[in-house]
């Protein structure tokens, strides 16, 4: 009787940030044996935080339980983490994965789901704080592994990520291999690309431009906080 194919499976909702999505699907999509599907509520195309759109490959309701889920992030979780349907899918398909990645604010949406309670679980810096009201110990880490829960943090780091969660299903010489097939070799200009290295300054300016975001933010937090602790 020959072993049914993994399924790796990759969220897509209003508002996330494309590269949470794409970065990791590059390196996941080649993953020998596996079948990678981008799922969302619907198969109705999707725009993401910068207008970039998305079809998803497979609606909820049709979707597999998958082997390994992804969620990634973005300034849509802040309506993601308050929706009952795609809260519920991610708790349901989390308590059967396998593997869980969450990518930059992918991880509020894990939180809200129940499914970083006692966990160690970081993602971006400007809202990983707020995983503690969700029951997770807040790491810092660009990476996190607990168990079968990979967290990282924002945009980039999901590809580092990925290539880790490869290193771990497939053999670390696969994940080298497509790291070469898409030449990831990183060597940015600046040395800015986390509030502990950046120019303060810098960091200043970027926690008042997301000010407005993160008041948002933290009051869906709590409010997801408190739909997870009645249930």
């Amino acid at each position: 009787m020959s072993t049914p194919q993994p399924v790796a499976g990759l969220l897509l909702f209003p508002g996330m940030t494309q590269l949470d999505l794409t970065g990791p699907y590059e390196v996941i999509a080649r993953l020998p044996g596996w079948r990678t599907e981008i799922v969302g509520k619907t198969i109705h195309p999707v725009k993401t935080d910068r207008g970039l759109v998305i079809t998803p490959s497979i609606a909820f309701a049709e979707a597999p339980q998958f082997d390994l889920l992804i969620v990634p992030g973005g300034p849509g979780t802040d309506d993601a983490i308050l929706d009952a349907e795609t809260v519920e899918f991610v708790r349901r398909q989390g308590a059967g994965a396998k593997h869980i990645f969450g990518i930059c604010t992918g991880s509020l949406l894990l939180g809200a789901a129940g499914l970083l309670r006692g966990k160690r679980a970081g993602g971006h810096w400007a809202a990983r704080d707020l995983l503690a009201q969700f029951g997770a110990e807040v790491s810092d880490a660009r990476m996190t592994k607990d168990g079968k829960i990979y967290t990282a943090g924002g945009v980039t780091s999901g590809i580092d990520m990925a290539l880790q969660v490869v290193a771990d299903l497939a053999g670390e010489d696969v994940a080298m291999g497509i790291q070469l097939q898409i030449e990831y070799d990183p060597a940015p200009p600046f040395n800015a690309g986390t509030p502990f290295v950046a120019p303060a300054a810098i960091v200043e300016r970027a926690r008042n431009a997301g000010a407005a975001r993160r008041a948002i933010r933290a009051a869906a937090v709590e409010t997801a906080a408190g739909r997870l602790a009645s249930t």
